[in-house]
């Protein structure tokens, strides 16, 4: 029975195999494989083999064949055929189309990490016209010309609309002046009247650096107690101060002075000297390249200390303190220095023995007195002979033949920069000596930072919309810092690629010559926009107005970005943040402060007049934070129509306008501490402060490590 079902089986499959042949041919072929079947004793082996026979025959395997390259051309064709249909479906427009298609489909940029973008090419903008991608016009998409002037509509009406509205009156009308008299000065500018004096070249100034510089006390304190090193310090050099310290007095500062009842006046005598770059940027507080301060009576700890720091733009760095005690053994050198000697000395050198010692001398009721190993360097009335000198790995300072202390050098300045020693406080100068200074003078001029190459000049603007624009607050003489923004993070593939485009905002400089160069700048790397105002501090804010004009109606960007030129930022990871937030939703992005308080008093004093609220409204630092599109076009909409307050701190400006907007519209505040206010911190979004040399570092780190790192060692 068995046997006679296996022939019906066969016998059907191979009717499906041949239908010219007979049912009984069939039977008869079966009937010959059972004969075979069952003299070979291979019943099983046999079933089996027939059953691949049948299903391995000539003819099956061509209609297998044929169907599988039917199914290849079919999947071939809907590939080519479904995006293109999708892309100019009917009624659709580009952007709704191109949305959908992101949505449906692997989008064209993909936001990757920074060690991504190290290795792979900038990928190609998508088009808004399809066609072009898909065998439509071969021209490539036309791009918008690149506006060097901003567009803000900079006239007497704006400002007059405000005057004697009181609290920004004054603001509005010193806007007013700036803005008359820069319009006027570009307009000489543009017509060619001003032009640049020749600079003479550093070989014709050689006699201008000597060797070596000695000033008396009386011609040091005729200078404003300031020694100016001409071509600054190279390795070895040293600058040798002879003074006496002033004798202790009572502390005139009454925030330190306020005394409990019955306790005695604080006695202070302290004095500094530094090592300035007087010749940075003029205007601005020159940085401290190092900063020595021995304080002989006065310090919080209640000992003498020598305290060594470095600042830049107001932003000190991590102190190093001597108080007495030897730096630690396994602490790094400076050229096989220790950072601090040891001048004083008790019974507990911190070993075993001496705690030994110290518990057996108090059992026998044996006191020691502390002894000096040798005094502070300083005392009151006693003359000393301080000489810095410049090593190969930082500063090096001895007072009286001993060394003292040493000062690694900090990322951010080099020899050259030290351009000036400043003395000041409780000491009298008997006289100063520079020797083995540089004898070539070093060109402080613009072309000694600007680096003429196309490599670092802007791409064109593209028609299509930028995902992200970064207005960035420059001065006309800040040629360095934004020559190390060109060469750092503006080389991200973001920018490269036009997804992401960044500008700088300057106004036009007090002086004519920097205007001629900035001029120059702004022509050849296309990446400068001039607001035609003369800057000043207190009028930054039309800046930010510009940003936002220029970012919403020339480039058309999905969300905008202020910083300053030198802050640093991590251009795919801002980005980021801003999708986070949603594509049709507003949002104000940045380092926030909620319930900050006017300063009344002191050198960012806000008078009544100018602010007369007790609080400011919920605000992002400065240096960096980002706006959305419709929050830029409500800004610009105000100022045109005369409705805009302007305040002198375009921080809080911001933060004004952004809460006035928010009560038609709700905005998404976003806060992080990773757009740094002070610095840099792992990890960071933005770093602030952060000078040339840092700036190129950072990249540097960025590129070769794949993650943010500071060069945070000022």
């Amino acid at each position: 029975m068995e046997l006679d079902h296996m022939i019906q089986v066969m016998a059907t499959r191979a009717v499906r195999v041949s239908r010219t042949e007979s049912f009984t041919e069939a039977i008869t072929e079966y009937r010959a494989s059972k004969a075979g079947f069952v003299e070979e004793h291979c019943g099983e082996e046999a079933m089996k083999r027939g059953k691949l026979d049948s299903l391995m025959s000539p003819s099956r395997l061509r209609l297998l064949q044929i169907l599988m390259a039917l199914v290849f051309f079919c999947m071939l064709f809907m590939s080519f055929e479904i995006p293109l249909v999708l892309r100019t479906g009917l009624g659709a427009s580009g952007d709704e189309m191109y949305s959908f298609i992101s949505d449906a489909l692997p989008r064209p940029l993909a936001l990757e990490s920074e060690e991504d973008f190290a290795d792979k090419d900038a990928p190609s903008r998508p088009a808004d016209n399809p066609l072009r991608v898909f065998g439509g016009s071969p021209h490539r998409t036309p791009t918008r010309e690149f506006k060097k002037v901003s567009g803000l509509a900079f006239n007497g009406t704006v400002f007059d609309a405000h005057v004697g509205e009181g609290n920004s009156s004054e603001l509005h009308m010193a806007a007013k002046h700036a803005w008359a008299v820069g319009r006027k000065l570009w307009n000489e500018l543009e017509s060619g009247k001003i032009q640049n004096n020749p600079i003479v070249k550093p070989e014709n100034r050689s006699e201008q650096c000597p060797h070596s510089i000695a000033l008396s006390g009386s011609d040091f304190r005729a200078r404003n107690r300031v020694l100016v090193l001409p071509c600054g310090l190279t390795l070895w050099s040293h600058i040798t101060v002879v003074g006496t310290p002033r004798w202790a007095h009572q502390e005139y500062d009454p925030k330190i002075a306020v005394l409990k009842e019955g306790d005695e006046s604080v006695m202070v005598s302290q004095f500094m000297m530094e090592l300035q770059g007087l010749k940075t940027v003029d205007g601005e507080d020159p940085p401290r390249i190092l900063h020595f301060n021995p304080r002989l009576k006065g310090d919080w700890s209640g000992k003498p200390v020598i305290e060594e720091n470095t600042c830049y733009r107001m932003q000190w760095g991590s102190a190093l303190r001597c108080e007495g005690w030897k730096s630690r053994a396994d602490e790094e050198t400076i050229d096989g220095q220790v950072k601090c000697e040891k001048w004083i000395r008790d019974d507990d050198n911190h070993s075993e023995e001496s705690k030994a010692l110290w518990w057996l001398n108090r059992l026998i009721g044996r006191t020691k007195k502390v002894t000096i190993d040798w005094p502070y360097p300083f005392a009151e009335g006693r003359l000393f002979v301080l000489t810095v000198s410049a090593g190969l790995e930082g500063y090096h300072v001895n007072v009286d033949g001993r060394h003292v202390t040493s000062f690694p050098y900090r990322t951010g300045f080099v020899l050259e920069d030290a351009t000036g020693l400043f003395v000041n406080g409780d000491v009298d100068v008997h006289s100063v000596f520079a020797a083995s200074l540089p004898t070539s003078h070093p060109s402080f001029a613009p072309q000694l930072h600007l680096e003429m190459s196309a490599r670092w000049k802007a791409p064109p603007l593209s028609n299509d919309r930028a995902e992200l624009f970064i207005g960035i607050l420059s001065a006309g003489n800040h040629f360095a810092e934004r020559m190390a923004v060109r060469k750092s993070w503006m080389q991200h593939k973001l920018i490269k690629s036009s997804h992401a485009v960044a500008r700088f905002f300057v106004a036009l400089h007090g002086r004519k010559e920097v205007n001629v160069e900035l001029k120059k700048e702004a022509d050849y790397f296309g990446d400068i926009v001039i607001v035609p105002y003369m800057d000043n501090y207190d009028l930054v804010v039309l800046k930010t107005i510009a940003i936002c004009e220029y970012g919403h109606r020339t480039v058309a960007a999905k969300h905008i970005m202020k910083c300053d030129d030198d802050t640093f930022v991590r251009v795919d990871t801002v980005l980021k943040e801003a999708h986070k937030v949603g594509e049709d939703k507003s949002l104000y992005i940045g380092n926030i402060n909620y319930h900050h308080k006017p300063l009344r008093y002191g050198k960012w004093a806000v008078t009544y007049e100018e602010w007369p609220e007790e609080d400011y409204p919920p605000y992002a630092n400065g240096p960096g934070y980002i706006i959305s599109s419709d929050i830029a076009e409500f800004i610009i909409s105000e100022f045109e129509k005369h409705k805009l307050r302007l305040f002198k701190m375009e921080d809080v400006s911001m933060g004004m306008w952004v809460e006035q907007f928010n009560s038609s519209k709700p905005v998404q505040y976003v806060h992080s501490v990773r757009f740094c206010q002070f610095g840099c911190i792992d990890d960071y979004y933005t770093a602030h402060y952060q000078s040339p040399r840092q700036m190129m570092c950072m990249w540097g780190k960025l590129q070769q490590h794949g993650r943010p790192q500071c060069c945070n060692m000022r």
